[in-house]
């Protein structure tokens, strides 16, 4: 069996790419990588309880559009905005983890 040389790790990758966890630009990548997460989250439990974006947009008294940014881009979302969207839209509870 032929071996492979130089495979790298998507780890290996992000860093030679983005830099080393803790470095400016690798950091905005991992936010980026979790707001994305977040719409997407939102976007599965909307579609779980079978509510188009316009019901859960009356829902929380707030525009079909706006719950489309947010689903397509996490970060354009105050925590209060959601909570009102888990809570009170999907019927859920918001966990949020910090990690030092």
């Amino acid at each position: 069996m032929k071996e492979i040389k130089d495979v790298k790790t998507w780890t290996e990758i992000k860093d030679d790419v983005y830099g080393k966890k803790g470095t400016q630009r690798r950091d905005r990548l991992e936010r980026g990588v979790e707001t994305y997460k977040i719409g997407l989250l939102l976007r599965e439990a909307r579609e779980k309880k079978r509510l188009t974006q316009e019901d859960l947009a009356q829902l929380i008294d707030k525009k079909r559009t706006y719950i489309s940014r947010v689903e397509n881009d996490g970060s354009n979302i105050t925590l209060k905005t959601l909570y009102e969207i888990v809570e009170k839209g999907l019927g859920g509870k918001v966990s949020i983890q910090i990690d030092l």
